[in-house]
């Protein structure tokens, strides 16, 4: 009779990690903030910012504000921050099984970060060096970070998620700059314009002009009460050139 005890079930030990893709706008441009790892393994490559729970009773999502803070040095402040996707593959990780609960986070304006705890340097880096692969990223951060890019992406058609890389007021002018920089195409201003107002509730007036040189003053907005957008600013499809040339890269 075969002994019980070769019956009893123990859980496999798992570790939990929180990784960030953290973006801001930069000269009108998108990017995403990378740390260059201190601690093997990959030490000396770039990483997003991330890391392990602090002990068993740590939220998840303070575990993620705690990293904010404590490898890049931004406070975490006005920032939007919303869990991602989890990423459990089972060699992600040289150290053990290793899975991950990534954030994306958004927030306008960052400033230049300080790196901090096991992070050697921080930077920030254009998103399209990151997804086209120029810029090399350890572990699997490039699938996180190219998810948390085309998520964001998504999220401006259906949702107001755009107003998260505004100040507290902006103009339509700064919202389309947004959404070119984050679609990564050029938008026909007057038809940008008339997208937004049909969107009741996206944005709203905040009651004084912001001064501009040699023309008339641009309008203040601020978010407005909606957070899905109705009817939705649909991205455009990219040209025949760009469906080319990642054919090619493909």
């Amino acid at each position: 009779m075969q002994n019980m005890q070769d019956d009893v079930w123990s859980p496999p030990s798992v570790l939990l990690t929180v990784d960030l893709v953290i973006l801001t706008l930069r000269e009108s441009r998108l990017h995403v903030l990378l740390v260059e790892r201190g601690e093997d393994p990959f030490r000396g490559m770039l990483a997003l910012p991330g890391g392990f729970l602090n002990h068993d009773g740590e939220e998840i999502l303070d575990a993620a504000h705690r990293e904010l803070s404590e490898e890049t040095a931004l406070a975490a402040g006005w920032v939007h921050l919303e869990q991602l996707a989890v990423y459990g593959d089972s060699g992600r990780d040289p150290r053990g099984r290793v899975v991950s609960v990534a954030h994306l986070a958004i927030a306008p304006g960052l400033p230049d970060p300080v790196a901090g705890t096991d992070a050697a340097d921080a930077a920030w880096v254009p998103a399209e060096a990151v997804l086209s692969g120029e810029v090399e990223l350890a572990f699997d951060h490039h699938r996180i970070a190219a998810d948390g890019i085309e998520h964001a992406r998504t999220k401006l058609e259906f949702s107001a998620l755009a107003t998260a890389f505004c100040g507290e007021s902006f103009t339509i002018a700064e919202l389309q700059q947004v959404y070119e920089a984050v679609w990564g195409t050029e938008l026909d201003t007057r038809n940008f314009y008339r997208k937004v107002q049909a969107a009741k509730g996206f944005i709203v007036p905040v009651g004084t002009d912001r001064r501009t040189t040699g023309g008339r003053p641009a309008r203040l907005y601020r978010a407005g009460p909606k957070t899905v957008l109705f009817p939705p600013l649909i991205r455009p499809a990219p040209s025949t050139t760009e469906e080319n040339t990642r054919g090619e890269e493909e």
